[in-house]
């Protein structure tokens, strides 16, 4: 009653701020695009209070993630079906209030993101020993997840700095548990490049509010245009570019990743390499695609020779790698440059293709290092020189790294082989051969490297000392392996997405289209035009 009293006391100069004043309506329905967020956090929590009790921590946090991929299954259900939809915190609409918008590329990222963490915590069951629980590896896991589905939900970019600084700090605390040397020195560099691209990110986004006024992505993707000729949006996109880079470890400042995530437990790698850098590309799309499309267009070229220089580096890295865990980091950075090359390209078909390969990655490279940890401790080593003769006595499992191996290199019929097929075709559409190349050499690169760790470490037979090799150095916290239903059940998503592909190519090709055209992003934040 207030707040209309004040309203037409000020007569109709008024109106324009009455429609940012008026509290919005917010159904029930609307409240599924926070319950992800808030269940992570508020898990979080509890499992916090419980620190000690630490038997409680796997079961609690299994059960929270099983909610959160039914929550995220949901939310990208309705997306599908009628569209992006908003919510905004205290029922101010914006710009003024704080959005949470979900649409096709945040809900089904974050729905990957969930299952893999599931996976993840399936595993760290048996994996992971009491005094890491009780230093909160599941509590920050459930922090972890809170800032990367934060970050694929969120409207706002200022929020969007927010979750990265969430997940950073989580990251943090689960890099350094067991506190051995290694990891103390893989945790420093972590930490000193990252809080370099988070503090690069948060002096851009200062400078964004200081053009644009306001922090609502859909309401700068409305405005940029007119602002393009009068504003320095080059500048803009280029710091952009390169905050999101770095957290994303392309070329050049890469150098972080494979430093680090070797470092820390199996199952902590996991994480990092299936979520984090796919945090920092979905950040690259959002922000380049959809706010300054006609900056990345400017920028594609020098986009393209980054993409092109990261996936051929990470290839020959991993070619050189004797440890099996940092091979798989190198994996990862190229995976990076594959992306980046379809933001370089920009086309509807080579976004597509760029978000099929951030959902194959996040799936396939969380398999891949749970995977790398279990036979491990089969051989007791890392290196390849370590490991021989895995085949003779764990078929199965080894058959299942075949798998993830073949996808790894984008060979079909895997789920690795469409998204580069994809962007290959999308990269010669518009007469880029060299970059159509360096995904196919790269590819090449890694057909190599994989197929030679296959080789030496399942294929090849153990000498006869080593017939019988030592579990001892690698034992779980029970004594036992851990589970590897997680590692199957992420094969049997990846050999699923390989023979059937067509339902992410449509998930991918119309969440792509939104990207491009944010038309429909837009009237879900502003439903009725306020503030033009």
């Amino acid at each position: 009653m207030i707040t209309q009293f004040l309203i037409a006391a000020s007569g109709p100069a008024a109106v324009d701020l009455s429609a940012a004043l008026v509290m919005q309506p917010t159904g029930l329905a609307d409240w599924v695009i926070v319950m992800p967020v808030a269940l992570c956090i508020g898990l979080g929590a509890v499992l916090m209070m419980i620190r000690h009790r630490t038997r409680l921590h796997a079961p609690i946090t299994i059960m929270g993630l099983c909610i959160l991929v039914a929550l995220e299954a949901a939310l990208l259900w309705r997306v599908a079906s009628q569209g992006p939809f908003t919510m905004v915190m205290g029922r101010w609409l914006p710009p003024f209030g704080i959005a949470f918008t979900a649409d096709l590329t945040g809900t089904v990222l974050a729905l990957a993101g969930a299952i893999a963490a599931l996976a993840c915590a399936i595993y760290a069951a048996r994996d992971c020993e009491d005094r890491e629980r009780r230093y909160g590896f599941y509590p920050f896991l459930m922090l972890l997840m809170a800032g990367v589905t934060g970050a694929f939900l969120t409207g706002d970019i200022f929020n969007l700095y927010v979750w990265f600084e969430v997940l950073l700090i989580s990251s943090f605390g689960l890099i350094v548990l067991g506190s051995t040397r290694e990891q103390i020195d893989g945790a420093l560099k972590y930490a000193v490049l990252n809080l370099l691209g988070t503090t690069l990110f948060l002096i851009t986004v200062g400078y964004l509010y200081a053009i644009f006024g306001t922090l609502n992505m859909a309401d700068i993707a409305r405005k940029a245009t007119p602002l393009g000729q009068t504003a320095p949006l080059m500048t803009l996109a280029s710091l952009f570019t390169l905050a999101f880079a770095m957290k994303a470890a392309a070329f050049p400042v890469n150098f972080w990743l494979p430093a680090s995530y070797h470092t820390p437990k199996i199952v902590v790698s996991a994480l990092f390499g299936g979520l984090l850098t796919k945090v920092g590309v979905y950040a690259l799309l959002r922000v380049m695609v959809m706010l300054f499309p006609v900056q990345r267009e400017e920028l594609s070229f020098v986009i393209a020779v980054s993409a092109a220089l990261t996936m051929i580096l990470g290839a020959m890295g991993a070619l050189a790698q004797n440890d099996l865990r940092r091979m798989l980091g190198y994996i990862v950075i190229s995976g990076i440059g594959s992306i980046m090359a379809g933001v370089a390209i920009g086309t509807q078909a080579a976004l597509s293709g760029a978000i099929f390969y951030a959902l194959n990655s996040i799936v396939l490279m969380t398999a891949l290092y749970l995977a790398i940890g279990h036979a491990a401790r089969l051989g007791g080593a890392w290196t390849l020189s370590g490991l021989r003769g895995l085949y003779a006595g764990a078929p199965w499992f080894s058959a299942m790294v075949l798998v993830l191996f073949f996808a790894g290199a984008g060979l079909p019929p895997f789920s690795g082989f469409w998204p580069k097929a994809m962007l290959t075709k999308s990269a010669i559409d518009i007469g880029a051969w060299w970059l159509a190349a360096s995904i196919l050499i790269s590819g090449f690169i890694f057909t190599i490297a994989l197929g030679r760790a296959f080789l030496l470490c399942f294929w090849k037979p153990a000498a006869p000392e080593m017939s019988r090799p030592a579990r001892a150095p690698l034992a779980s916290a029970s004594g036992r392996p851990p589970s590897m239903m997680p590692v199957a059940a992420l094969t049997l998503l990846i050999v699923v997405a390989g023979l059937f592909p067509e339902p992410l190519m449509k998930i991918s090709q119309s969440a792509a289209q939104t990207l491009g055209d944010p038309s429909a992003y837009i009237r879900s934040v502003f439903p009725q035009g306020a503030l033009r």
